[in-house]
């Protein structure tokens, strides 16, 4: 192979992992929004129980002003009836009196009912909290996770990109431009393909015999006449076991 093409082949390595690195970078804050996501139905879930919670403290309060109302009634019911002159009199204001004890009776039983199914709505809140805070743990380590692979992927990409600088100085500059003109263009960021065993890897159409047998002798830099990436020769793995059995 040709020297300068083996110092950007290096370079293609850490041009790769560059690009590996930067689309994982990339991806953090889609990474949180995901993970936060898991949250919403447990969020949503105590939302509704809360809801259910306060809305049946509404309703008893409604019936124990209500009560409140009917009991002053009552009581000036009582008072006029002090002055009744009549038994008809008498009997309206005892009738009168008797429905709105009704009323208060009917009050107290549904605020009775209200209280013990509060009770079970105070139960599903408690267990929807739990269940919330249990997972809120679960999301925040993986949230702590995904930071430190994050922070772990900006360490090494800082690393890398040094590196690159100080090898691609080795590479002559006509043949660098060259090189990043290729990576820039391809969808795969591949500029340098293998070629082995007379077959381009990248776009695996055959070499020509001529300009394969350039290529394994390192003559010059080559380019693949279908894809048009520069060309690396590597020899055919070795069946070692074969050789020894032979």
């Amino acid at each position: 192979m040709h020297p300068d093409l083996e110092r950007v082949l290096e370079v293609q390595e850490l041009d790769l992992r560059i690009v590996a690195l930067r689309t994982e970078i990339a991806t953090l804050p889609k990474q949180i929004a995901a993970i936060e996501k898991l949250l919403d139905e447990h969020v949503r879930k105590l939302e509704l129980d809360k809801t259910a919670l306060a809305g049946n403290l509404k309703d008893r309060k409604k019936h124990e002003t209500d009560i409140q109302g009917h009991e002053q009634k009552i009581s000036k019911l009582k008072d006029q009836m002090m002055q009744a002159k009549t038994n008809e009199q008498l009997w309206a204001f005892q009738k009168e009196i008797g429905f709105f004890e009704g009323e208060i009776a009917k009050a107290e039983d549904r605020i009775l009912a209200l209280m013990m199914d509060a009770e079970q709505m105070e139960g599903k809140a408690k267990q929807s909290q739990a269940a919330l805070d249990e997972e809120r743990k679960t999301v925040e380590a993986q949230k702590a996770d995904a930071t430190r692979r994050t922070n772990a992927d900006k360490k090494e990409l800082a690393e890398v990109l040094a590196k690159r600088k100080e090898l691609a100085a080795a590479v002559p500059p006509a043949l660098l431009a060259s090189y990043d003109k290729l990576h820039a263009k391809m969808r795969d960021g591949v500029a340098i393909a293998r070629a082995v065993d007379g077959v381009c890897q990248s776009c695996q159409m055959t070499i020509r015999p001529q300009l394969y047998a350039e290529l394994r002798i390192g003559a010059g830099i080559q380019t693949c006449e279908s894809c048009r990436r520069m060309l690396a020769y590597t020899a055919p793995a070795v069946d070692v076991q074969a050789q020894m059995d032979v």
